[in-house]
C-alpha cells in the first residue's frame, strides 16, 4: 500500500496495488479505482485537508494489528507508527538499517 498527498492540489491517494484501473466517482471529490477483476485498487480524495478538518492528520499514520513478514530475516508484529519507522526511531533487529547504526 502506498499513501501519497499532493499539497498543491490538496489530493490524498491511497493505492492498494499497482495496476491498470477503472475509476468510479462515488461522491463529490471522491473516486474509487478498481482493477480488471473489480477489486478496489485505490481511493482518491480531493480537498483532503478541507474534508478531514485538520492538517496534522498527515503527520502520523498508525498501522494497527498488522503483522508484516519481510524477506530479510525479521518479522515486525508490533503496531508501529509510520513516522517512527521513517525518522529512524524504530529499527527492526536484523535489518540493514539496524546494522548501519
Amino acid at each position: 500500500m502506498k499513501i501519497t498527498y499532493d499539497h498543491d492540489v490538496d489530493a490524498l491517494y491511497i493505492r492498494f496495488k499497482e495496476t491498470t484501473v477503472t475509476t468510479k466517482h462515488v461522491a463529490e471529490g471522491i473516486a474509487a479505482d478498481y482493477d480488471a477483476d473489480g477489486y478496489l485498487a485505490g481511493i482518491e480524495i480531493l480537498d483532503a485537508i478541507k474534508r478531514l478538518g485538520d492538517p496534522t492528520v498527515f503527520k502520523q499514520i498508525i498501522l494497527e494489528d498488522i503483522a508484516l513478514v519481510l524477506q530479510r530475516n525479521f518479522t515486525l508484529v508490533d503496531a508501529v507508527t509510520l513516522s517512527d519507522a521513517c525518522d529512524g526511531r524504530h529499527r527492526p533487529r536484523g535489518s540493514a538499517a539496524a546494522s548501519r547504526r
